[in-house]
Formats: C-alpha cells, sequence, structure tokens
C-alpha cells in the first residue's frame, strides 16, 4: 500500500499543474485523507490553450494561474474525448492530446521545452515520497523501517531445526553454532541483521521467533528440548516454508534434521517460494532416510539435496558425530557481501574438468563438494596443483567431513583462471563463493506499452519457446562505473555447460538489459562476466536460484488487501503455449486461511483461461498479518508447469486518519549559556501536551532527536503531558506520537544559539551619473559616482568590502563601523558596478548598478478605480433599460508613453483624456447587457497593459468534494496504464 500512495504521489506531481502554479512545496493533502483538495477546476472549466506542435512549455491558461486552480491532464488510449477545454496527459499514447486543445502537461520525460517544470516535478515527487516514508518510519521504528527497505549490514540467518527424540545431539550442535556464530560475528560487518528461529516437530511447526538481538537467540534456542515424534518423516518442509514466508528475500537459511520430509507434497511450494525469494536453503542430515510409513510417497534425502541445488545451497549428509565438523559451512555462508563464482552439479557423476575465474577483489574463497568417492586435483593459473590427499598444500586448506570436502584457498591465491578437475561415478556438486563487492541482482522482466512503457518483473517462470529479458544491476567497488561487463548468459548447472548468446543494453546507474535468444532446457543460473578497472582483472559471478522455462503462464494481480472475517476474491488466468488439456490448479497459504478454488482447468493453446480463488481470514485476525500464497498450474502429465507467489495483507478497515497533536507548553532554558562550550553543568527542560482527539488513541510516545530523560503520563489519558529534561548541550528535541493505526504526530523544539547566517546588507544612496552621455562612443572625458551603505547589523562584522564587476575606484570608511560608506568613481565608459561585502563568518552581501540606457521593456500600468454598477439588476434579461459605468487610470511611469487606448472586450462607449499625460483617465459607460471590459494600452515600444472587469452577478461553480481514491483516478485519468 504504502508504495501504491508514494506512487500516486509522484504521478500527481507529473501529472497535474501543481508546478506551473508555482508551488515549490508537496501537497500536503494528497497523503492525508481527512484533508480534502482544494480548489479545483470544475468540469466546465477550460484549464488549457490549443497547443498545435504538441510541445509548448506551459499551455495552462492564465485565468488558471491567476486563481490558482488545480486540474490534471486527461488520458485517452482508446478514445480522443475529453471535456471542452480540457488539459491532455500528452504523448504518442494519449489520443485526447490531438483534440484541441493539442499538447500536454505531463512531465514525466526530460524535454526541450519542460525542462525547469520537469526539474521541479522531480523535486517535489522526491520530496513528497521522503516525506511519506518518514512517517511511516515514525511509525514502524528505526529497524522495522530499514528491514521493510531491505537495508541491512549482512544477510538475514534462519535455523529451522527438527526437535523430534531422536535430535537431541543435533540441536546441541546447533545451538552450539548459533553461540560461535553470535559470539564471532557480534559487533562486527559480518554480524547477521536478524536472527530467526523455526523449531519442527511431528504434527507440529514453528512458531517462528525472529530478533536483532543476539542475546535473545541465545535465549530462546537454549530453550528447544528433543520430544516426540515415533515415525521417521517430519514435517521439515512445513517449517521450512514457514521460514521461506517470513524471511526476508535473499537470507541463508539452516535445516538441522534427521528424518525425511513427512510433508512432501510441499515440494512444488518450497521451490516456487525459493526462486521467488532468492533464498540460499543448506541441509544438514544426520540420518538415513529410511522410510517407515507407506502412505507417503517416496520421499527421501534426495528431496532435500534438490531443493538445496535448486536454491544454490548444501545438502551434507553425515554423521551425528562428525556434525560438529561440518557445521564450519553456516560460518563461511552468513557473511556479509558473498558471491558466488561457480556452482554446478553432476548426475551421475563423470570425469570432468570445470574452470572458474578469481580475481583481485575476491577474499575468503572456498571451494565445496559434496559427494562419494570423491577424486579431484585444483591448479592454479601458474599450473600448481593440490590434490584431495594434501590436507595442507600449496593452495589451501582441505577439510572432509561426510559427503562434504571443503577446500579454503591460501590468502596469497593467484588471479586469473583455475581448474579443478573432478572423477567420481556417484553424484556430485561443486561451489566456489568468496566475498567481493563486485557483485550483481537480477530479475526476469517483461516489457509493457501504453502511456509509461517500461518493464515489470515477471511473475513465475520465463516462457519456452521465447527470448528471455533480464534486468541486471550490477556493483562494483566503486560503483558501477568502475567495472566493464562483458558476456552475460543462462548456464545449465546439471548438464553439460551450455551458454546462451544473448545482447546487453545499458539502461544507466548500473542497470543491464539483457535479451537471450535461446533459454537452455532444463536448470539454468546466470553467469555474469567483465573486468574490474580497478585492478584491470577478469571477474567472473553466478546467480545462485537456479530458474527454468515453462510452457504455462499463470497470471495474478493483488490489487487490494484482505478485511477480517470477509471473503476475498482473487481473480487469476492460466494459458499455455504447449497442449492443450486438463490443467490442475493446487494453492496453498502460510496461514492455512479457508480456501476455495477449481481443481482444475481445461486450456485451449494461446487462450487464456479465467479463474476466481476465494480466500476467508478468520475475523480475528490481526490487522496487519501478512500472507503469502503460492499458486500452481500443472499439465496432466506432470511435466510442465508455473506457479504465483502473491503477497496479501489482512488491514482492518481504517477510518481514522487525523494524526495526533502534539504541542509544546513550555521551554524552561533561561540557565543555558550561549557559549556551548560551558554547558556541561546545566540542564533545560520542556513541557508537551499530546492528544489524539477522537482518534483510535495514542500507542507509543517517543525520542526522535534527543539525548535526554522522557517521561509521560498514562497512554490511556485524554491529554498525555509528557516532560523532557536534557543537558544544555543536547539542544534539540523531537518527540512522536503514533496512534493505533500508524499516524504521526510530532513536536519538536531548539534551544540553540543560532549562528550569525544573515548576510551583510549593501543598499545604494547616491548616483550622480547626468554627466554621462547617452551615445557610449562619446563618454572617455565624463565620469559618474556611486555611493552606497554596507551594514552587518547584529551579525559578527564586515571582514571585506570588494569589487565583483567595475574598473573604476572604490574607497570606504572603517570597516568597525556601524555602517561603512563606500564610495565608487568611475569613467563613463564602465557603466556598471558590483559590490560584494564578506562577514566574518562568510556570509556574503552585494549591490549592483548600472547606467546603461535601457530600452523601455516594461507595460504601461492599467488600474481599475471605480465602478459604479448598482442599477444593474441581477436577472439578465432584465437589464435593458439599465447602464454601469468604470473608470481606470493608465500610466506608462518612466517608459516611452502611451500609444494607443482601445477596448478588447466590451460594447460601450470609451473616452480617455490626453494620451500625452502622465496618468491618463479613461471613463467607460455600457448597458448592463454587458457585462464585462477589458482595456488595452500600448505604448510607443510595443508594450502592452491590460486591466480587466466583470459585473457578473454568479455564486459560483457548486463545491467540488472527492474522496482521495477518486481525485486519483481522476488525476492520472479515466484509462492510464500504470506498472
Amino acid at each position: 500500500m504504502c508504495v501504491c500512495v508514494s506512487m500516486y504521489c509522484q504521478d500527481f506531481y507529473a501529472h497535474s499543474n501543481w508546478v506551473e502554479l508555482g508551488y515549490t512545496d508537496p501537497y500536503i493533502n494528497l497523503i492525508r485523507p481527512d484533508h480534502q483538495l482544494e480548489n479545483l477546476a470544475d468540469v466546465a472549466t477550460a484549464t488549457c490553450s490549443d497547443c498545435a506542435s504538441g510541445s509548448c512549455p506551459n499551455p495552462i491558461l492564465s485565468d488558471i494561474l491567476k486563481e490558482k486552480k488545480l486540474t490534471s491532464g486527461y488520458m485517452g488510449i482508446f478514445s480522443s474525448v475529453k471535456p471542452q477545454g480540457k488539459c491532455s496527459h500528452g504523448g504518442a499514447a494519449d489520443l485526447t492530446s490531438a483534440a484541441i486543445p493539442r499538447g500536454g502537461i505531463s512531465k514525466d520525460e526530460r524535454r526541450a521545452d519542460n525542462v525547469a517544470f520537469h526539474n521541479a516535478a522531480v523535486t517535489l515527487a522526491t520530496a513528497a515520497s521522503l516525506q511519506l516514508l518518514e512517517d511511516i518510519r515514525s511509525a514502524a521504528g528505526d529497524k522495522d523501517f530499514l528491514r521493510m527497505m531491505g537495508i541491512a549490514r549482512s544477510s538475514v540467518v534462519c535455523f529451522v531445526i527438527d526437535t523430534t527424540g531422536s535430535m537431541s545431539d543435533d540441536i546441541d550442535e546447533a545451538r552450539a553454532v548459533v553461540y560461535e556464530l553470535i559470539d564471532s560475528k557480534k559487533g562486527t560487518q559480518d554480524e547477521p541483521s536478524e536472527y530467526i528461529l523455526v523449531p519442527f516437530n511431528d504434527p507440529d511447526f514453528g512458531p517462528m521467533i525472529r530478533t536483532t538481538d543476539p542475546d535473545e537467540m541465545k535465549r530462546e534456542i537454549s530453550k528447544l528440548k528433543a520430544k516426540g515424534g515415533g515415525d521417521v518423516p517430519e514435517m521439515c518442509l512445513s517449517g521450512l516454508q514457514l521460514a521461506l514466508t517470513g524471511a526476508p528475500s535473499s537470507s541463508h537459511i539452516y535445516v538441522f534434521t534427521d528424518a525425511i520430509a513427512k510433508d512432501i507434497n510441499l515440494k512444488d511450494t518450497i521451490i516456487a517460494l525459493i526462486r521467488t525469494t532468492k533464498s540460499t536453503v543448506s541441509f544438514f542430515m544426520t540420518g538415513s532416510g529410511a522410510r517407515r510409513r507407506r502412505s507417503l510417497r517416496a520421499a527421501s534425502f534426495n528431496d532435500y539435496k534438490d531443493l538445496a541445488l535448486a536454491s544454490g545451497g548444501q545438502a551434507i549428509q553425515v554423521s551425528k558425530k562428525q556434525l560438529p565438523q561440518a557445521t564450519d559451512v553456516i560460518l563461511d555462508t552468513s557473511t556479509s557481501a558473498l558471491v558466488t563464482v561457480l556452482q554446478r552439479a553432476r548426475s551421475p557423476g563423470k570425469q570432468e574438468t570445470f574452470s572458474f575465474v578469481i580475481d583481485e577483489s575476491l577474499k575468503n574463497i572456498t571451494i565445496y563438494i559434496t559427494g562419494k568417492s570423491i577424486i579431484f586435483t585444483l591448479t592454479n593459473p601458474a599450473g600448481v596443483s593440490q590434490s584431495q590427499n594434501e590436507a595442507n598444500g600449496k593452495l589451501g586448506t582441505i577439510q572432509t567431513v561426510g559427503n562434504l570436502w571443503r577446500i579454503r584457498l591460501n590468502a596469497d591465491k593467484q588471479t586469473g583462471k583455475w581448474k579443478i578437475n573432478i572423477n567420481s561415478k556417484e553424484p556430485y556438486t561443486l561451489k566456489v563463493t568468496g566475498q567481493s563487492t563486485i557483485t550483481f541482482i537480477y530479475d526476469f522482466v517483461e516489457s509493457f506499452k501504453g502511456p509509461h512503457p517500461g518493464y515489470a518483473v515477471l511473475s513465475g517462470r520465463p516462457q519456452a519457446g521465447q527470448p528471455a529479458t533480464l534486468m541486471l544491476s550490477v556493483m562494483g567497488r566503486k560503483g558501477p562505473s568502475s567495472l566493464t561487463i562483458g558476456d552475460v548468459g543462462l548456464v545449465t548447472v546439471s548438464s553439460p555447460e551450455t551458454v546462451s548468446n544473448s545482447t546487453t543494453t545499458d539502461m544507466g546507474n548500473g542497470d543491464i538489459l539483457v535479451t537471450v535468444d535461446a533459454v537452455p532446457e532444463g536448470e539454468f543460473v546466470v553467469i555474469l562476466s567483465g573486468t574490474d578497472k580497478l585492478s584491470n582483472s577478469e571477474f567472473q559471478r553466478q546467480s545462485t536460484t537456479q530458474m527454468s522455462v515453462s510452457k504455462v503462464n499463470l497470471q495474478a494481480v493483488v490489487e487490494d488487501s484482505m478485511e477480517p472475517g470477509k471473503a476475498f476474491m482473487l481473480h487469476f488466468s492460466v494459458k499455455t503455449q504447449g497442449s492443450g488439456g486438463k490443467y490442475s490448479i493446487g494453492a496453498k497459504n502460510d496461514r492455512n486461511f479457508e480456501m476455495s478454488y477449481p481443481n482444475s482447468l481445461t486450456l485451449t493453446p494461446e487462450q487464456y483461461a479465467n479463474a476466481t480463488l476465494t480466500i476467508t481470514p478468520p475475523a480475528n485476525t490481526p490487522s496487519g498479518t501478512d500472507v503469502t500464497l503460492t499458486m500452481e498450474a500443472k499439465s496432466s502429465n506432470g511435466l510442465d508447469s508455473n506457479y504465483a507467489v502473491l503477497r496479501l495483507s489482512v488491514v482492518t478497515k481504517i477510518t481514522d486518519f487525523v494524526p495526533p497533536s502534539c504541542e509544546v507548553v513550555s521551554v524552561l532554558a533561561a540557565d543555558c549559556p550561549k557559549n556551548v562550550s560551558q554547558c556541561g553543568p546545566f540542564q533545560w527542560e520542556l513541557w508537551a501536551n499530546i492528544t489524539d482527539g477522537n482518534g483510535t488513541g495514542i500507542e507509543t510516545v517517543s525520542l526522535r532527536q534527543g539525548n535526554g530523560n522522557l517521561t509521560y503520563t498514562s497512554l490511556s489519558a485524554p491529554v498525555i503531558q509528557a516532560n523532557y529534561t536534557a543537558s544544555c548541550c543536547s539542544q534539540i528535541v523531537e518527540l512522536v506520537a503514533v496512534d493505533k493505526v500508524g499516524n504521526v504526530g510530532k513536536c519538536y523544539h531548539s534551544i540553540e544559539q543560532i549562528p550569525d547566517s544573515v548576510p551583510p546588507s549593501c543598499e545604494v544612496v547616491g548616483v550622480q551619473a547626468a554627466d554621462c552621455p547617452q551615445d557610449v562612443s562619446q563618454c572617455g572625458p565624463f565620469q559618474w559616482k556611486l555611493w552606497a551603505n554596507i551594514t552587518d547589523g547584529n551579525g559578527t562584522g564586515i571582514e571585506t568590502v570588494s569589487l565583483r564587476q567595475g574598473n573604476g575606484n572604490l574607497t570606504y570608511t572603517s570597516l568597525s563601523a556601524p555602517v561603512i560608506q563606500a564610495n565608487y568613481t568611475a569613467s563613463c565608459c564602465s557603466q556598471i558596478v558590483e559590490l560584494v561585502a564578506v562577514d566574518k563568518v562568510g556570509n556574503v552581501g552585494k549591490c549592483y548598478h548600472s547606467i546603461e540606457q535601457i530600452p523601455d521593456s516594461v507595460p504601461p500600468s492599467c488600474e481599475v478605480v471605480g465602478v459604479q454598477a448598482a442599477d444593474c439588476p441581477q436577472d439578465v434579461s432584465q437589464c435593458g433599460p439599465f447602464q454601469w459605468k468604470l473608470w481606470a487610470n493608465l500610466t506608462d511611469g518612466n517608459g516611452t508613453g502611451i500609444e494607443t487606448v482601445s477596448l478588447r472586450q466590451g460594447n460601450g462607449k470609451l473616452t480617455y483624456t490626453s494620451l500625452s499625460a502622465p496618468i491618463i483617465q479613461a471613463n467607460y459607460t455600457a448597458s448592463c447587457c454587458s457585462q464585462i471590459v477589458e482595456l488595452v494600452a500600448l505604448d510607443k515600444a510595443g508594450n502592452v497593459g491590460k486591466c480587466y472587469h466583470s459585473i457578473e452577478r454568479s455564486a459560483g461553480p457548486p463545491a467540488l468534494t472527492l474522496s482521495l481514491p477518486l481525485w486519483l483516478c481522476l488525476l492520472v485519468s479515466a484509462f492510464i496504464t500504470r506498472f
């Protein structure tokens, strides 16, 4: 919801005339449902002038600008119809822009004709979004806000632990690993940003425990006890699903179990969640994997291996005694800036040589091999080799436990192309990782058309038989500009390497659009190569999560939130590019909310079949509950499928949109010294009243700024009295009050002694230039003079006075005088002067004067000074026998003089005094049937002055009150398409 509101906020400044009206601050009413949108141009009011070229700088009518009427641009994708006189959005996709008034007021793109307005719209949209995000931050708190925005020092670490009776030793080891992880990384840049724990048993799993406090995680994992169970299969995938839906994307998840999965039916759902979240899942398996229940489908430890490989993780199978030696993998991988250089899998195994590139930026490089009966030889670019039998060799340290080989390269590794030859008839996997700030993230995307064409993230798997499009964001040691991107392709992981051809387009700011001509068969990953400009060394990176193509397309879009106790209908569509027929439909949600949907759909190739899923949250569901819904469409033979993972929220309907009031009622700061260096022994106090009026009530009161002590009376009181006490060294305080639906109220106070920030004053008090000839070519023997007064008022005092422009002689009285008198004398050939005064803290004051003979560019003044219209009836049909009069004064000041005076509008009689008079007195007499008049005065240099008057009797248009959703719909037009 926040993202959608922010999008509408940004659209408002690009699509309305807010910028053209001269506003420089965001429109607060737009994000305050308790405030009405004001001064709207009604449907009958024309707002734009015709722009035949389609690129006029400002087509908004002068009356709209003068009256500050708010309007927007109409958008028509299917029709050119719009109300008469209304502005259009503009652009090729807007059919209304060809209807008069032509053109448009959209400021989405920067063009030669709208640079200033585009820049202003960008600035305001940014400020409005920041304002909204600041309110969200105040309501959520800093830590939750940063997690919501995906801003953290390192990834989240999540432990999913089997707690059945046979897991006692495994739980002890998991506990020891968590303790070591916390103690070794606490306070470092590798400290996890959050810890998550999900226990599972049979038939129970959960709850999910999450905390940013490492000591709290220690306490929670110390509570785990092994109990229950009996049959071997456990609810492992249910626990893993809870972790994948609750943890942020790109988390590291570690599963400890000694049993196969009882809930193997969740395997496809788990793969869909892995692909959506791009989280890495590693399994530590300590059992034999034997099955004891015939009712289960053929689950085995191989299912865990499949899931680990799909996520880019490890599937480590060891005995319970060996488990402590295997958990170094957790310490390796739960680190910041971890990147994958290479990952491959072979089943069945065979002898093969794999090459990979080590670049200068890589640190802590580790190679993992999982499998049985493994023989390998590692070779560096210089030809130095080390085999599996050399635990401590020239290239690194080798550790083996269970089915895992762990090779940690020496710190003095050599950059360039490395090779590893692996020989085994058993299935095996290979993974090379390291730490580096050279990395990338990606999404498969699809293009969309409309008024704002672009690319949207693809839901589910890319389509088979079509070129695939990816959007990559690359990061280098000194930003994306420090990299040269080479080849980008899709690479198969579990079969002989196939690299697809691709074309790349640099979209700027590190974003690269990649179009792949053919997607490989089977599971694949994205591989990227290039050059690090800082070291001039080649680098290689690979994504971890495996993807595959599908001929099935499942589309579903969540456009609203759910309400407790109410059925929520989600419309979805399924299409296949393959053979038609019956496709099964499956859906699961992580809250076990009641759902209904068709179990199957019959598809015709290349045609969408539409259906509806209904999900009903219980009436007692807390507002703010998140729900992850996974949907799948699968062919009858099970060979092709696709999925959609949707995030839904349960939100109680909110009627309270008014933020709490926070009012500072008293401040006691008289003891605080002006010299802050002497603040130590002194304190100051502040009292504030906080209330939510008729709202939902105050939930929290906290300090946003300030290092003092805050106390307050009961939050349930109608008026909460807050008291803040602080050292005079802490001179500002900001209180934040959040009500029970998230509205934020603030109050701020500062006792800072503001330093001198006012620039000096420089005032020209006299000029003597009468001798200077109008003909500059005759200026030689003549001079002119200027006198100015310069002062810094109550500031720090003037430091310097100098000439910025001018070739004359400058003198001035003492700089220590309250008012410095400056004198400037110059030849009439040097016609301009600019004096600059700088005070002692660097503030700059200036004064400028020119004796150039400037041509007249000022229009005449036309002022209505009297109107006599009392006899005119309100009923215009009775106007015939009545007249009205108007008197106006016209003058050209020091200009070239009035040339003509005439009527632009009006059918009456105009008379005026002599055109040569300094002030021309004009008189206008007309029938009451002619109710408007516009006088036009033209001076001898062609400048035009006007005055307008109307005696129309009008109550004005009815007040227009629109709800926020309706106004936003009008704002972006009836037919706008957004991503």
